[in-house]
């Protein structure tokens, strides 16, 4: 099962669920499995951390070019705060990512993002709070 899994992941985990369904649980790729399953609470953590970034990285534009703002942008903001709402509804234990810790470090990779895509100084602290970025009113002008 270990060659399968480094070769062709998409059967292995099929394999895999058809052992699991039939309790062949001696032919099993534990290790692999073991794993796999960790995995998953990393992608999820990854995913909400992951649209945080991007609300501050638009939160930084809209702020720091005001001129520029756009729907794009709005939209953008929007929909990442929906995907947050839902990662949550579906794994409430996210909710220990959501701290000012954890804000600080999105903070310095959504700083970078912004610079490299505006050529513009922004703060070195994180100029927002938690609510900023989940809850903070933005409209057009």
């Amino acid at each position: 099962m270990k060659a399968l899994y480094d070769q062709d992941f998409a059967l292995w985990s099929e394999q895999m669920a058809d052992l699991i369904a039939n309790k062949r649980f001696d032919e099993l790729d534990i290790g692999n499995l073991v794993e796999e399953v960790r995995d998953l609470s990393k992608r999820e953590r990854d995913r909400l951390l992951s649209s945080m970034r991007l609300i501050v990285h638009h939160l930084l534009k809209w702020d720091n070019q005001p001129q520029l703002r756009s729907r794009s942008w709005l939209g953008t903001i929007q929909r990442e705060r929906s995907n947050i709402i839902d990662y949550l509804a579906d794994s409430p234990s996210l909710k220990k990512y959501m701290t000012d810790e954890y804000l600080v470090m999105i903070y310095k990779k959504a700083c970078l993002d912004a610079i490299a895509e505006t050529g513009l100084e922004m703060p070195d602290a994180c100029p927002y709070a938690l609510n900023d970025v989940i809850n903070r009113s933005l409209t057009m002008p």
